[in-house]
């Protein structure tokens, strides 16, 4: 099979199979789990992309954690949310100076699915247990770099290279 298609087949398998696997069993929103996984196809899937994309979108996650709790502790009028956006957003930019955090949409979208997970849960940040939305969040991104380099070894399994010499 061309790579094309064979990537077709293993991406939507496995779309399936996470679809599924998150409406059922893994309570985690599956669009954090699909940001995940594209982070691993952008950050340069392999073992790299699957390196630099948990630790890219985790060090967003923890970012945002840090960030929800300030406005936990200081409040929630619009100023302070906005300092502590402010200072969460120099934060990322800061991170992506290390070498494995030097894609800066990685991190932001660690941190943004930690957002998402916490508005979508109507979880608050301080909650304690699994449920907490940063500890979900982080399942999640884990799950979908875990499906990227899944998609990319199927992938590369069905794929047949055509031969070059006719003899």
């Amino acid at each position: 099979m061309k790579k094309t298609e064979a990537y077709t087949v293993s991406i939507g398998l496995l779309a399936l199979l996470d679809t599924w696997l998150t409406a059922t069993i893994l309570p985690v929103p599956v669009w954090v789990t699909f940001i995940a996984w594209a982070s691993f196809f952008v950050l340069g899937a392999g073992r790299t992309g699957l390196v630099k994309s948990v630790a890219s979108n985790l060090s967003g996650a923890a970012i945002s954690t840090l960030t929800l709790l300030a406005i936990a502790i200081f409040g929630q009028e619009a100023i302070v949310v906005a300092i502590f956006v402010g200072i969460g957003s120099a934060a990322m930019v800061q991170a992506s100076k290390i070498r494995l955090l030097d894609v800066l949409p990685a991190i932001v979208w660690g941190f943004a699915s930690t957002v998402g997970t916490t508005v979508a849960t109507g979880k608050a940040i301080t909650t304690v247990g699994f449920d907490n939305p940063a500890l979900v969040a982080g399942a999640a991104l884990i799950t979908g770099a875990i499906f990227g380099i899944a998609s990319e070894k199927l992938g590369d399994a069905l794929t047949r290279e055509r031969s070059t010499s006719h003899g």
